[in-house]
């Protein structure tokens, strides 16, 4: 299986510090919105620009379910985690309300928390 590709937007700090956590955690391809390839940009939404996204080999998954798909890939404590929250009722509407909430204030969460560069 080739490496996940993380695809994240490469103009926010927030999002590229939130990367850089990933990186550590786990084995990704970082790709950032201006490095997308034809290819990759053809297995993404259109209105990709508006959450991250995680591209394996089978699958794109896009917002709260690529932020759940790369947490499973960051060890035995997140993948627990994400285990005990996908039991919650209403789940995918919470994890996606969830992340909509904070992906919409990442210019305030930048000012606390923020990248240069993933790699």
């Amino acid at each position: 299986m080739a490496t996940p590709r993380l695809v994240y937007d490469d103009d926010c700090g927030f999002c590229m510090w939130c990367v850089r956590w990933a990186l550590w955690l786990g084995e990704f391809e970082p790709v950032g919105f201006s490095e997308l390839s034809p290819d990759q940009k053809a297995r993404l939404p259109d209105d990709y620009e508006n959450c991250m996204h995680l591209l394996t080999d089978g699958a794109a998954y896009s917002c709260g379910e690529a932020l759940t798909q790369t947490a499973e890939r960051c060890g035995p404590v997140p993948r627990a985690v994400v285990g005990l929250a996908r039991k919650l009722p209403r789940w995918e509407a919470i994890r996606e309300k969830g992340y909509r909430w904070v992906a919409d204030r990442r210019a305030i969460w930048g000012r606390y928390a923020s990248a240069e560069c993933p790699q």
